[in-house]
C-alpha cells in the first residue's frame, strides 16, 4: 500500500496559519501577530500532536520551516520533552525548494523540489507516513496539486484579519471528508482530521 502525505497546520478561525509559534518565525508582509498561538492557552491539545506523530517516519518541509526546526529541535532531544526532537532527528527530512545551495547539515536532510510530483510519488513508495507542519507557502502548492492525502487542523478560536491563509486562491477544487468527530479541548481550540477524496463540488441550485 501506498504511503500517505499528512498536512498537519495550526492555524486561527479565520484561516491563517503564519508564524504561530515564535515572535520571529514569521513576519513577512508585515505580519505583526507573528507568535499568535504561544500567547493562548490550550492545555489539551499537546496529547493529539503528539499521537498523531507516531507513525511519522518522514518529514516534508518547506524551507523556512526546515530552517527553524534545524535551529530548534536537534538542541532539545534529551530526557522525556525531547520525544519529539528525538523522532524528528531520526527520520529522514525532504526539504522542498530550488536553492541548491541550502544548507543540509542536519543529519538524513534532502532537496527536493525540482519534480514534486515525481519526488512525492517516491516518497510514497518509500515511507508509511509523510508528515507537511508549518510550511504554509509550500502548503498552497500542495494544495494547489492535490498532492496530499490528509489534513489535520488545530484550529484557535482567535481572529487576526491578516495573515497567509491555508487556503488561498489556488486550491484544487476538491471535496474532503471528516475522518472522525471533532476534537475541542476546554479552551476551544478544536482538531479537524479531513481526508482528499476523488470529488469534486458540484453546482446546482435549491428548488422549493
Amino acid at each position: 500500500m501506498a504511503g500517505r502525505i499528512l498536512i498537519d497546520l495550526f492555524m486561527t478561525l479565520d484561516g491563517v496559519a503564519q508564524g504561530p509559534g515564535g515572535i520571529d518565525e514569521d513576519t513577512s508582509g508585515g505580519f505583526r501577530f507573528s507568535g499568535w498561538q504561544a500567547g493562548y492557552p490550550s492545555s489539551g491539545m499537546g496529547e493529539t500532536v503528539s499521537q498523531g506523530m507516531q507513525q511519522l517516519d518522514a518529514l516534508l518541509l518547506g524551507r523556512r520551516t526546515y530552517d527553524i526546526f534545524a535551529g530548534y529541535w536537534p538542541q532539545h532531544t534529551e530526557g522525556p520533552s525531547g520525544e519529539i526532537g528525538r523522532l524528528f532527528d531520526r527520520v529522514p527530512k525532504y526539504v522542498a525548494t530550488r536553492d541548491a545551495d541550502i544548507d543540509l547539515s542536519w543529519k538524513g536532510s534532502v532537496r527536493v523540489g525540482d519534480d514534486l510530483a515525481a519526488e512525492i510519488a517516491e516518497m510514497r513508495a518509500q515511507h508509511h507516513e509523510v508528515h507537511v507542519i508549518g510550511s504554509i507557502d509550500f502548503v498552497h502548492s500542495l494544495l494547489a496539486a492535490g498532492l496530499f492525502d490528509e489534513l489535520n487542523l488545530w484550529v484557535y478560536p482567535i481572529l487576526l484579519g491578516r495573515g497567509k491563509k491555508v487556503f488561498d486562491d489556488g486550491a484544487l477544487p476538491s471535496v474532503l471528508r471528516l475522518l472522525e468527530p471533532p476534537i475541542v479541548d476546554d479552551s476551544g481550540v478544536m482538531l479537524l482530521r479531513y481526508g482528499r477524496t476523488d470529488r469534486v463540488p458540484e453546482v446546482g441550485t435549491f428548488e422549493d
